[in-house]
């Protein structure tokens, strides 16, 4: 009668019990971190919740009634850069990964790489010194020739520092993360997949179409909403760029411009005390929790595919 041979358990080492507690330290230390960024938010804000009105700041009907227009311009000026950036993202990172030769493919990718790391100051600049003059007279032809849209109404900015512009310098400075991150989620498509497609008499842009995009859409969603949270919190750009008011409007080509929450606090901090201080940490919660909830988003779609297939 033979017996099974005992199983051996592998040793553990000493280095892979600092490594794991390392890492376990690390992540505790993130969420301890974010915990309290949230605690602080939400200690600060009460006095402003719970304050009478005609205290705020412009003395508005109620904390929601000051905090609205920023809030709608918040998610207005990013939902703006997303759309101008993404289909340009998409189109860089389909040319990097399936049209574009190897050396080329390289030089695009290293500069999409340094785009990301340049400041938002300098971008700032660049919109306030460069793109907005520039854009002047793209805006009056808008308006004279568009201007029975609500997009486009009279008067026009004769100073380009308008949500357009933002807008535009913001999609700038997204776009590399948008393209980035869809470039690898490309990359990843299953090479199998791509030749049954040209197996099959498919063009390129046919066999993107039928395996490249459906593969990559999830990577291509949470990588579009990443984008937005970093459109959201973006603070000099709009400091900088923007001629703000406390208002809710549409018009794009005009001089009155909704700001926005992360604009709102730069520009009114220094000034502020009492409850003004606390009125503008009350914003600064209801943008970690805008923000928050994207990345949350983002996070859920990509969970439902947590790993690429190994086909290539």
């Amino acid at each position: 009668m033979t017996t099974a041979p005992a199983v051996r358990k592998a040793k553990v080492r000493p280095a892979d019990r600092i490594f794991a507690a390392s890492t376990i330290i690390a992540g505790s230390l993130i969420l301890a971190a974010l915990a309290a960024v949230a605690l602080f938010l939400l200690a600060e804000s009460i006095p402003a919740l719970i304050a009478d009105p005609a205290e705020l700041p412009g003395s508005p009907e109620s904390f929601w009634a000051y905090a609205g227009p920023l809030i709608f311009g918040t998610i207005w000026a990013a939902a703006l850069a997303l759309i101008f950036a993404l289909p340009i993202s998409l189109g860089i990172a389909l040319f990097i990964s399936h049209y574009a030769p190897r050396r080329i493919a390289q030089v695009l990718g290293y500069v999409i790489d340094l785009l990301a790391a340049v400041p938002s100051v300098v971008f700032g600049l660049w919109g306030i010194k460069v793109l907005a003059p520039a854009l002047v007279p793209l805006y009056t032809w808008l308006v004279d020739n568009l201007g029975f849209l609500p997009f486009f109404t009279q008067p026009v900015s004769g100073t380009g520092r308008t949500i357009l512009t933002v807008a535009i310098v913001l999609a700038v400075m997204i776009l590399p993360i948008i393209t980035a991150i869809s470039r690898e989620v490309f990359l990843q498509t299953p090479v199998l997949h791509e030749e049954a497609a040209l197996a099959l008499g498919a063009t390129r842009w046919e066999m993107i179409q039928m395996a490249v995009l459906p593969f990559g859409r999830p990577g291509v969603i949470s990588a579009a909403m990443l984008g937005l949270g970093r459109a959201l919190g973006e603070t000099m750009v709009v400091a900088m760029v923007l001629s703000p008011a406390i208002v809710i409007t549409f018009v794009l080509t005009g001089s009155t411009n909704s700001n926005t929450i992360a604009g709102n606090i730069a520009l009114s901090f220094p000034e502020a005390f009492g409850i003004s201080v606390n009125t503008l940490i009350a914003t600064g919660l209801v943008l970690f929790v805008i923000t928050l909830v994207i990345n949350s988003i983002a996070r859920y779609i990509v969970s439902r595919r947590k790993a690429f297939s190994g086909a290539n």
